[in-house]
C-alpha cells in the first residue's frame, strides 16, 4: 500500500456551495453557454446542478475509462457521443474532477469535430498533473476525492487496488477520518469483501 494517498470526501453540502460559487463565476464571465454536456458518469449530477443554476439545457456522453476496479484502459473511448446538436453553439463541457485530463480531452475533440463554436470546461476539482486545466474549477488538489454519489464504487476500487485486509482497514480509516461516516466505509467494505467471497 501506498501510505501518502490522502483522501477527500466532500459532503453534498459541499459541492452544492462549490457549484453555486461556479455558477457565480460562469455567469459573471463572458461565457454563456447555449448547452451543458455531463461527462458520464462523475459529471451527471454537477452538470445538472448546474444546467438549474444556469438555466441551460443538458445532455451527455459516455467515457469509458475504468476497464473494471482501479485499473484503467491506457486511453478512454468514446462509448456514446453527444445526441443533441452542438454545431456552431457554445457548449460547456461538465465532469467531476479534471485528474489524468485524458476523458476532458476525447469529449472537447468529439464537440469541436461536431461544430461547437465555442467549448469551455467546468470540474469541482482539477489535480495539477491534469492534460486539460479546467476553464472552471473551485479546487486543486492532489488527494484522491470521493463523492457522495460513489461511495461504494470508491471503496471498491480501495479494495481491489490495496491487496490484504490489513492495507485496507488503514485505508477505511483514512476514510473516514476524510470524513466518510464510518458506518457507511463499514457496510460497504462488507459488501465488497462479501462479494469477493462469492
Amino acid at each position: 500500500m501506498r501510505a501518502e494517498i490522502e483522501f477527500e470526501v466532500p459532503t453534498w453540502r459541499q459541492i452544492y456551495s462549490m457549484l453555486l460559487s461556479q455558477a457565480e463565476e460562469i455567469s459573471k464571465s463572458s461565457f454563456k453557454p447555449d448547452i451543458i454536456i455531463a461527462v458520464s458518469r462523475g459529471g451527471w449530477l454537477p452538470a445538472r446542478v448546474l444546467s438549474d443554476l444556469l438555466e441551460v439545457n443538458l445532455s451527455s456522453v459516455d467515457v469509458e475509462f475504468y476497464m473494471g476496479g482501479a485499473e484503467t484502459r491506457k486511453a478512454p473511448v468514446l462509448a456514446q457521443g453527444v445526441s443533441v446538436v452542438v454545431a456552431g453553439k457554445k457548449v460547456l463541457i461538465v465532469d467531476d474532477v479534471a485528474d489524468s485530463g485524458e476523458s476532458l480531452k476525447l469529449v472537447k475533440a468529439h464537440i469541436s469535430q461536431k461544430g461547437a463554436k465555442e467549448i469551455r470546461v467546468a470540474t469541482l476539482y482539477y489535480k495539477p498533473w491534469s492534460g486539460v486545466k479546467p476553464d472552471y474549477y473551485t479546487r486543486e488538489t492532489r488527494r484522491w476525492v470521493v463523492f457522495p454519489w460513489e461511495l461504494k464504487e470508491a471503496v471498491r476500487k480501495i479494495v481491489e487496488k490495496h491487496q490484504g485486509k490489513d492495507a485496507v482497514d488503514v485505508v477505511a480509516a483514512k476514510l473516514v477520518k476524510a470524513g466518510l461516516p464510518k458506518h457507511l466505509a463499514l457496510r460497504f467494505l462488507n459488501e465488497v469483501f462479501e462479494e469477493r467471497a462469492c
